[in-house]
């Protein structure tokens, strides 16, 4: 009879650590598949913000062109031409997202100040290359919007996933840091409006 109880205890023993071995084993799968997803959502949030980076980066090339056509036909108008251009170097000399953001932001209310100026002209307004690029500008903002959108939905996810639990457990000693969102009250998201 000991025997047999030496045998039951070995058994129950052996199912301890086979328990254990398996609850950790998948503590480690499910640790491994949450970093991986938290991986992939920050990748998302990147690859967004340099589709939204693509398309400020066009704005900001059509601008020394609408600066140079504007230059001929209001010339007297410097200041206005010198903050759009300021804006513009303010834009390309941002370093984080957080600079571009506001950086966009007094863009925006420069090139408003811009197409106001335009206004005052008629012979601007009808000028070809002017409409080309009021078109292209105007096309451009819009997609900016739309990456805009599409940035700030991928980074709620992002941000959801590592502020939830058990993610928000791991994230801070993996390194996943919430994301700001393209800030709207910036001015960024206004886009110039263009009548013509």
């Amino acid at each position: 009879m000991g025997v047999c109880l030496q045998g039951v205890i070995m058994d129950i023993g052996t199912i301890v650590v086979v328990v254990i071995a398996v609850v950790v084993v998948v503590l480690v799968i499910a640790l491994i598949a949450m970093y991986n997803n938290l991986v992939k959502l920050r990748n998302r949030v990147d690859n967004a913000w340099a589709q939204v980076d693509v398309q400020l980066q066009r704005r900001l090339d059509l601008i020394p062109n609408l600066v140079e056509t504007v230059k001929g036909y209001a010339s007297h108008e410097s200041g206005t031409l010198e903050g759009v251009t300021a804006a513009r170097a303010a834009c390309m000399n941002a370093s984080t997202e957080g600079e571009r953001v506001q950086a966009e932001g007094m863009l925006t209310g420069a090139l408003k100040s811009l197409f106001a100026v335009a206004e005052a002209y008629p012979d601007l307004k009808a000028n070809v290359n002017f409409q080309d690029l009021q078109s292209q500008l105007s096309e451009t903002e819009d997609k900016i919007s739309y990456m805009r959108q599409s940035f700030n939905d991928v980074v709620m996810k992002y941000n959801n996933a590592i502020q939830t639990f058990p993610a928000l457990i791991f994230a801070g000693m993996f390194g996943f840091k919430v994301r700001d969102l393209f800030d709207a009250a910036a001015g960024a998201e206004a886009a110039p409006q263009v009548k013509f």
